[in-house]
């Protein structure tokens, strides 16, 4: 086998990225403190060509080099927009038709593996901050919650993490094809 070099990978370019069909998923950050996890958000959301990321609270936004250093540019490509609070972005969703699925450990949430997202609907997931979580008013809001099974000793994993394991697990369901 032989690694394929970037010349070869045929990527998009920023123009034809904001022109292609997206993943109907938008992922809203929650008051994420670290730049370097909203710059991986975006890149993991520029892979799987997600619809939009919302930086709502604290989160820092684009340009900010520390945002570019883990982005590498994706925060040109996909598209975003700042809210004051994650609640208020939530609230804008849903108002646009959006099923929106806090990323939280709840009480009677949705274990990841049972999720089936229906093709017929626009999702929005929502990330909170790195030791909080969620806000309460946020998970209050949502339409339910989605939980990453963890079998392992800690009770929690990075944003960004959870994000890239939220995101393909859309894009494997709603675009991803097996050839």
């Amino acid at each position: 086998m032989r690694k394929i070099r970037t010349i070869e990978m045929q990527r998009l370019s920023i123009e034809e990225y904001k022109k292609s069909e997206k993943l109907p998923l938008v992922v809203v950050l929650d008051d994420v403190r670290s730049m370097y996890n909203i710059g991986s958000v975006f890149r993991t959301a520029d892979t799987f060509r997600v619809e939009a990321v919302y930086l709502c609270g604290i989160c820092q936004t684009p340009p900010a080099t520390e945002i570019h250093k883990t982005a590498l540019g994706a925060e040109e490509s996909v598209d975003w927009r700042y809210y004051k609070t994650a609640f208020e972005a939530v609230n804008a969703l849903k108002n646009d038709g959006y099923e929106v699925l806090s990323v939280e450990q709840v009480e009677h949430s949705t274990k990841l593996q049972h999720f089936v997202p229906d093709p017929s609907k626009r999702y929005a997931v929502v990330l909170g901050n790195e030791v909080k979580g969620v806000h309460q008013e946020v998970v209050d809001a949502s339409n339910g919650c989605l939980e990453i099974p963890q079998l392992g000793t800690k009770h929690s994993m990075n944003v960004s993490v959870t994000a890239g394991i939220i995101i393909y697990k859309f894009a494997e369901s709603l675009v991803l094809k097996p050839e």
